[in-house]
């Protein structure tokens, strides 16, 4: 028996807005969409893809983590070349700097509905 990561799969309000910032980030292609769930998808790649589901109440995790106040579980680690141009450019795509970064070599952001995720370079 084989197990694969088919996908990862974000909540938030707006599954069509979220998507549209990660398909400009990734480069990646959307595979199907309505307005409750996006896929996306590399390029001539159909798994493992990246999807969003609609989640209402979907509230943010804080980062740092502080006791009694929402935890994330997750995040999403984006390999790039050139971590500073990266991290300019996710942020003109609507991401926000965190001002804590606990590595040289990784970028903690938030994308636009609040999701924690990290651009780092090879080797960190």
């Amino acid at each position: 028996m084989t197990t694969k990561l088919g996908a990862f799969v974000l909540g938030t309000p707006d599954p069509t807005a979220l998507a549209d910032f990660y398909r400009a980030l990734l480069g990646w292609e959307e595979a199907e969409r309505d307005p409750e769930w996006v896929r996306l998808r590399a390029p001539e790649q159909e798994r493992p893809s990246l999807s969003f589901q609609l989640e209402a109440d979907h509230t943010p995790p804080v980062w740092p983590q502080l006791p009694g106040t929402q935890q994330m579980q997750a995040h999403l680690d984006l390999e790039v070349d050139d971590l500073e141009a990266e991290t300019r450019r996710a942020c003109a795509l609507g991401a926000t700097l965190e001002e804590l970064q606990p590595q040289k070599d990784v970028r903690v952001l938030r994308d636009p509905h609040g999701h924690p995720f990290c651009l780092f370079l090879p080797g960190a």
